[in-house]
């Protein structure tokens, strides 16, 4: 027996079917895509849209903030849907703590941080790579869900200097792809120490509110040994962001 919402799902469904326009009944794919947009549209309806900062948002807030907490020292951090920092731990703070301050203003966003010239772009030892991946990520966002904010951070941060482009000598050589066995690391210098970090995403997979379903949490592992120890030496006596 199907529980009430899927029986309501499957007349709605059916209600609708012969309403779809399908051009090219040949391809079922067609028809497919278009019914789920249908149920797509239906169900955002009922999404509330709440601020983190909202009485309801408490114990998702609280949660959160114990889960950044728990993941010190490694750097991890909450964002919004335009990639800008709702949050951060002491370990994100460790990394930041010397950039301008044009770019810790709020909004905070992680890609303009990472990327801009005045960033940590100079300390990413594989620039190249990891600025390739980010505008790929991005990419990839604005063609499968197409936002003007999104595309208009794209448009900035891909027109930053590419590594290597003013000759002025910052870039740092590729290790190519078959040097990474498990997934590309970010690779930061910090004082005289490298840091090999794994970016790992977490969303929510049932979300009932706009707000949430836009959030990630993006954590930064240690690769290695060398960047675990740096990384407990490092967020000694940073403050929380």
């Amino acid at each position: 027996m199907l529980p009430p919402s899927a029986r309501r799902e499957a007349c709605f469904l059916y209600r609708h079917a012969a309403a779809v326009p399908h051009p090219d009944t040949t391809r079922p794919i067609n028809r497919l895509n278009q019914l789920a947009s249908l149920t797509t549209a239906r169900r955002s309806r009922k999404l509330r849209n709440s601020s983190l900062q909202d009485p309801q948002m408490y114990v998702l807030r609280t949660g959160l903030e114990r889960l950044l907490a728990a993941y010190e020292p490694n750097p991890a951090l909450i964002m919004d849907g335009r990639y800008d920092i709702l949050t951060a731990n002491r370990g994100v703070q460790a990394l930041l703590g010397d950039l301008p301050k044009f770019l810790l203003e709020p909004p905070m966003n992680a890609i303009r941080i990472t990327l801009h010239p005045e960033g940590l772009a100079p300390r990413i030892r594989n620039l190249s790579e990891w600025r390739a991946h980010l505008l790929e990520r991005i990419d990839r966002q604005v063609t499968l869900r197409p936002s003007s904010e999104l595309k208009e951070l794209f448009n900035e941060v891909s027109a930053y200097p590419a590594p290597g482009s003013d000759g002025d000598g910052q870039a740092h050589a590729s290790l190519g792809a078959e040097h990474y066995p498990l997934a590309l690391p970010l690779q930061i210098q910090a004082g005289e120490t490298i840091l090999s970090l794994i970016s790992t995403v977490t969303t929510f997979n049932t979300p009932m509110d706009v707000t949430v379903s836009e959030l990630a949490v993006e954590t930064f592992l240690p690769a290695d040994p060398e960047t675990a120890q740096a990384l407990q030496v490092a967020m000694k006596g940073a403050p929380v962001v």
